[in-house]
């Protein structure tokens, strides 16, 4: 599910009209996820209904919200500066994921055997190889 909603992610952001602003287009587009949400909800059995969930929800949920919309803006602005589909995303995701190992390791006590040690070099190697 996750690769088919990122491929349909980019084709879309890459498909927004530039005489739409970038704000309502992700003003738009998360009104279409809450909808499918909301009807989720009402489908898959969950642990909460949605005003308990809302009860519950810690600052990682509001957080998620606004690394959410950083996200989308900062993908559309990108493809509306002339980035490649076939290149953004893999920038992107490699650029996080490098950040986010001293996350892993001093936040979450995560470890890293030799092998991704070796795919880190890899990736390192790949964003080089990109930036040429």
């Amino acid at each position: 599910m996750a690769v088919t909603g990122g491929v349909l992610y980019h084709v879309s952001q890459k498909s927004v009209p530039k005489q739409v602003s970038p704000f309502a287009a992700i003003v738009i587009a998360y009104a279409m996820g809450i909808l499918c949400c909301l009807i989720a909800m009402l489908v898959v059995p969950s642990e909460g209904r949605l005003l308990q969930s809302w009860q519950r929800a810690n600052w990682a949920v509001w957080l998620l919200g606004i690394s959410a919309a950083i996200i989308e803006i900062s993908i559309l602005l990108a493809y509306r500066a002339g980035w490649s589909i076939s290149i953004t995303s893999v920038i992107v995701n490699i650029s996080v994921a490098l950040v986010l190992l001293p996350v892993g390791l001093y936040m979450f006590q995560e470890g890293i055997a030799w092998p991704n040690a070796i795919g880190i070099a890899c990736c390192l190697l790949g964003l080089y190889l990109l930036s040429q």
